[in-house]
């Protein structure tokens, strides 16, 4: 079993030398400004607008919505949220209000806009009623204007129709990315049961990021968490294990398309051979029973984990953990004595409410 390796991609390198001055003014805050939206999953809605506030210029927010000057790609790099829309609204009281001479063409401008920028080949409607004459027409007459393909399933450019929130108008949601946020550019290698990038990011960012921190994830399946983590920045050092040679094949194909190098063997999380007090943060997503493992044999390794885990950890060493057997993992922590656990976010995707926990040892 190798030894954590630690950290050494230049990337990552504290900067030296002398200070250097910074610009008067961001001439961005100068170009004209649209309106956008940002889709989360439910349940990790604070942990988008946290990223959120951290991106320079954004303006008049209200929740996940807001103001933003010059290009979008700024937000083509938001990791938390599952995509980004750019936002326009109608006062029209129906749908069939966009049809309208003026409508039509501000409309048609509008999608023209996003479809250049972000390079969309076809599109689609998503919206109540999508198959009616009225969305037919719409998408007709879009598609001859702009010579964008009417795709009904697999269309680049997502356009989400909705009421106004005041419910006097009509808004359009046109995607600015061919593909969701979430489906990392990176990801050459699926599995059955492999976590959504999002909530690797968020299980990261809400475990606490640290320099100085020794990461382990067992059980890493394609590697989503390990990849994540490589992405955010500086670590000591990381390693991942999984019992399974195809999952470590996958894991290393994600992370060289990522351009990170990180360590992954195909080792029992169990029984990695690794001396006590390996790591600061132990990170996973636990088998939930269904597409991995199975509910009888999740009995055995919940309890066995959360003792291996206590062994390979420091003294204040963090235990972060997504599970979907919920029942199982709360009935395990009554009855161990090593851990306190806190709740971070019950999450909806996939047809799963899985759970995320936070867990410190007890002194």
């Amino acid at each position: 079993m190798p030894r954590p390796r630690s950290n050494s991609n230049p990337a990552f390198s504290r900067p030296s030398g002398g200070k250097k001055s910074k610009p008067k003014g961001d001439y961005r805050a100068r170009q004209p400004a649209h309106e956008y939206e940002l889709e989360a999953l439910p349940g990790l809605e604070q942990v988008v607008a946290t990223e959120l506030a951290a991106v320079p210029l954004a303006r008049d927010v209200r929740g996940l919505r807001f103001w933003y000057p010059g290009s979008p790609e700024r937000l083509t790099r938001l990791r938390s949220a599952v995509a980004a829309y750019r936002i326009k609204t109608w006062d029209v009281p129906r749908p069939r209000g966009l049809l309208g001479h003026q409508q039509l063409g501000e409309l048609t401008a509008f999608v023209g806009e996003v479809a250049e920028q972000g390079g969309h080949r076809s599109f689609r409607l998503g919206a109540a009623g999508k198959e009616s004459a009225v969305m037919q027409r719409l998408a007709e007459e879009l598609s001859t204007a702009l010579g964008l393909t009417h795709d009904p399933e697999e269309g680049e450019l997502l356009l989400r129709l909705r009421p106004s929130a005041d419910e006097q108008g009509w808004d359009v949601l046109a995607r600015i990315t061919r593909r969701p946020l979430s489906a990392r550019v990176w990801r050459e290698c699926n599995m059955g049961g492999g976590l959504n990038a999002t909530i690797a990011y968020a299980m990261h960012k809400l475990a606490g990021q640290r320099d100085e921190d020794r990461i382990f994830n067992p059980m890493c399946g394609s590697g989503t968490l390990l990849i994540e983590r490589a992405l955010l920045g500086p670590y000591d050092a990381m390693v991942g294990v999984d019992i399974s040679a195809d999952a470590v094949a996958c894991a290393r194909t994600n992370l060289r398309a990522a351009g990170r190098d990180v360590e992954v063997a195909q080792v029992d999380a169990l029984h990695t051979g690794l001396p006590p007090r390996s790591f600061d943060l132990v990170i996973t997503d636990l088998p939930w029973g269904d597409a991995i493992g199975s509910h009888q044999s999740n009995e055995a390794l919940y309890p066995a984990f959360l003792k291996e885990m206590n062994r390979l950890t420091s003294r204040r060493g963090r235990l972060c953990v997504l599970t979907h057997e919920l029942r199982l993992f709360e009935r395990v922590m009554a009855q161990q004595s090593d851990w306190d656990a806190k709740e971070l976010f019950q999450v909806y995707s996939g047809g799963h409410h899985p759970k995320a926990y936070l867990l410190h040892k007890r002194a």
